[in-house]
């Protein structure tokens, strides 16, 4: 074997071996949102899961708000249908994008029923409500983080596959286009903490 054959060779399996580090990246990078999204999706289920308890707990004092309460659970149920889309693809920019909609629309009918729970005192007492506002909060804090996560992994997900050399491959390895980040539409109300107040 000649040497000029040999330096093909080599050239040869070192661009393959280049080349399958390229598709396990974008594979890792991959997984990496997406389970990065799975720790969204338990948060925010947790938190459509504690919505209809506050809305049962507040039905019993706010019997003349029953427009409020029903936004509220109609938002609910929106955002919780987008969610099940989203889970089951993370990376759909347009399911991403609607579901940071109905986030929005549910923030507001939230904001809307905080504000007018604000006219009812006992309910700002009663135990039950206490508690399931406490939970609701933290809740909100764990979503915050699990976002954050999940943007900043899909990030670096986005950054590695525009590169260069990747994005000459990225679609042929079954990565055509970028991730889309989780952004709420009221950002303002999303960085701050909720404020629930008794």
């Amino acid at each position: 074997m000649s040497t000029g054959m040999i330096i093909f060779l080599v050239l040869v399996v070192v661009s393959i071996l280049y080349l399958i580090s390229i598709y396990n990246q974008l594979v890792a990078l991959k997984n990496r949102f997406e389970n990065a999204f799975a720790q969204i999706d338990v948060q925010l289920k947790r938190r459509y899961d504690l919505i209809p308890n506050l809305i049962e707990v507040a039905k019993k004092a706010m019997t003349h708000e029953r427009e409020t309460l029903e936004a509220v659970i109609a938002a609910r149920n929106e955002a919780s249908t987008l969610l099940k889309a989203a889970s089951a693809n993370p990376g759909n920019a347009s399911i991403m994008g609607q579901l940071s909609q109905a986030e929005g629309v549910l923030g507001s009918a939230m904001s809307r029923f905080n504000m007018v729970m604000e006219a009812y005192p006992d309910l700002k007492t009663n135990q039950n409500m206490m508690q399931l506002t406490e939970e609701l909060t933290s809740t909100e804090n764990k979503v915050a983080f699990a976002r954050q996560a999940f943007n900043d992994s899909v990030m670096a997900y986005n950054t590695y596959r525009q590169s260069f050399p990747q994005t000459l491959f990225a679609a042929m390895f079954g990565h055509p286009v970028d991730a889309q980040m989780l952004e709420f539409e009221d950002r303002e109300a999303i960085q701050q903490a909720p404020k629930v107040q008794f």
